[in-house]
């Protein structure tokens, strides 16, 4: 920390309590989610921060929150409350414990709050951002690497593995093991879309698209590396035909896999906020 830091914002966040120590670890990963202007869930959060219970995460951003105050404080400017960022997965809003959440409002009026925090967030300067992590002792993350490692296992456009077919057409059946209604079954597979690109599986009604890529159990890290990256094209594409439709419904892409996602991935996940749902048996 600076020389300038105070005595008790050191004391708030650089003490050697295990909440405090995740604290320093998660302070970059969501200055890394604000420069990317993307949420990251309570979840996938605790994944990446090796945390075995998501609702740990209270104290975590909590002493986040209360360093930033402070920081704020001594820099006399307020500093957006970047902890807002992570959210619960069913409601997409962080829980009520955050700092501007604590009076409770009603739904509709959180929803107006959020809004109006995550602006701020996200539109803080970098160098502002850079800065509170400089002040912390901190380090940003490091830069993912975008480039998809050749993989003699990736079969590219050649036939299908059957291990591929089989998974497709069970999560075409069972929207559930992607966390979808049940009513949305059967999905369709090997829908085209407008770009010429194939979904493994889409599912849609009058409130929603969502494409789904499947990776079945032979597929290495290269290959589901390239998966997460399919479903931001695929996403982009739905979004980009509900615009030219003038709809309001829900436009997303889903990555279904059989095994678990390899540590090196979460960070990918979580900066380009692709939902994974991982672990699917074929029944």
């Amino acid at each position: 920390m600076s020389e300038r830091m105070t005595s008790s914002i050191a004391k708030i966040i650089s003490g050697n309590s295990l909440y405090q120590k995740r604290a320093r670890s998660a302070l970059p990963i969501l200055v890394r989610q604000a420069l990317a202007r993307g949420k990251i869930y309570y979840a996938d959060l605790a994944e990446e921060l090796e945390m075995p219970n998501p609702r740990n995460l209270n104290c975590v951003l909590g002493c986040i929150g209360d360093a930033l105050l402070e920081l704020g404080e001594l820099w006399q400017e307020k500093i957006p409350s970047i902890q807002g960022l992570v959210v619960n997965q069913q409601t997409d809003l962080p829980g009520d414990n955050v700092h501007f959440l604590r009076q409770k409002p009603d739904p509709g009026q959180k929803e107006a709050i959020v809004e109006e925090v995550l602006g701020k967030v996200f539109s803080y300067p970098k160098s502002k951002w850079l800065d509170i992590l400089e002040e912390f002792g901190l380090s940003p993350t490091e830069p993912l690497n975008p480039q998809l490692e050749t993989s003699k296992d990736y079969q590219g456009h050649g036939a299908e593995s059957d291990e591929h077919k089989r998974l497709k057409n069970y999560v075409a059946q069972h929207p559930k093991s992607v966390g979808l209604g049940k009513s949305l079954a059967p999905g369709e597979v090997e829908f085209s879309l407008p770009s010429g690109d194939e979904v493994d599986v889409l599912f849609q009604n009058a409130r929603c698209r969502i494409a789904v890529e499947v990776k079945s159990n032979i597929s290495k890290e290269a290959d589901l590396k390239r998966g997460i990256f399919q479903c931001v094209k695929y996403r982009a594409i739905l979004r980009a035909c509900r615009s030219l439709e003038g709809g309001t419904y829900e436009a997303d892409a889903l990555l279904a896999i059989e095994g678990q996602l390899p540590k090196e991935l979460i960070p990918v996940r979580n900066t380009l906020g692709v939902k994974v749902f991982k672990n699917i048996r074929v029944k």
